[in-house]
């Protein structure tokens, strides 16, 4: 067999040729274009997995929110609930406080209601009492209604201030109430004694009063000497039906 080594040659020159012209035109090209795409890939790559990690990093911090939401939501329902407490337990107080202050304001008023109910028991005690004693006074008889009360309104002239006993009877006759119209000899001894007392004879002006129960009463303008039973009573009245 004989081989044609320059159709061989040709051969293997035009298959070179094929081959440079198919890397130069075909391969090269496809290569880069693979190249492309497969960066594109890559890069998409990246992007979805950066996508992915944002998401996941959204979504923890979604849950982180709402895990501080859901504490910041739990501390106010304790805040609110311990304010709560605290009003409920400030109302509880007041309430307690008001209740225990009409308590004290009805046990004062019951307390003043029952002292003014004694205060006016003892003012009626004692007006019944000076008013029994006046009934018995009244009782005595006639005769003791003067005897015995003219030394004790001597004495009391007695003991006026000097200046007061000299004025006495100087613009008149002085006046003298008697629990009845004294006997003659009864006048005779008040005028006596008065003027021994006062070192000097007075006129008298003496009229009968009843109201004065037993006893005489001396008034002048300057002076009123009082020796009676109603003095004594008005006394003994005031002080029974005093409150202090």
């Amino acid at each position: 067999m004989t081989i044609d080594w320059w159709t061989l040659g040709l051969q293997t020159v035009n298959a070179a040729i094929l081959i440079w012209l198919l890397a130069r035109f075909l391969f090269r090209p496809v290569s880069e274009i693979i190249a492309k795409r497969q960066a594109l890939a890559h890069a998409d790559l990246d992007a979805a997995e950066a996508a992915k990690q944002a998401a996941e990093a959204e979504h923890e911090a979604a849950v982180a929110a709402r895990a501080e939401i859901s504490a910041r939501r739990a501390a106010l329902l304790d805040a609110a609930q311990a304010d709560a407490e605290r009003e409920k337990a400030r109302l509880k107080e007041q309430a307690q406080a008001e209740i225990a202050e009409h308590r004290r304001r009805a046990e004062a008023a019951l307390a003043r209601a029952e002292a003014d109910r004694r205060k006016e028991l003892d003012e009626q005690a004692g007006y019944l009492a000076a008013d029994i004693a006046e009934r018995l006074l009244r009782r005595l008889p006639d005769a003791a209604r003067t005897v015995g009360f003219i030394d004790g309104l001597v004495v009391a002239v007695s003991e006026l201030p000097a200046a007061v006993r000299d004025r006495l009877g100087s613009d008149g006759p002085v006046p003298v109430r008697a629990a009845r119209v004294l006997l003659p000899e009864e006048r005779a001894t008040l005028e006596a004694r008065l003027a021994e007392t006062l070192g000097r004879s007075v006129p008298l002006e003496i009229r009968e009063d009843p109201e004065l129960i037993a006893g005489l009463e001396l008034d002048a303008t300057n002076a009123i000497v009082r020796n009676h039973f109603r003095a004594d009573l008005s006394r003994i009245t005031a002080e029974l039906t005093r409150h202090d």
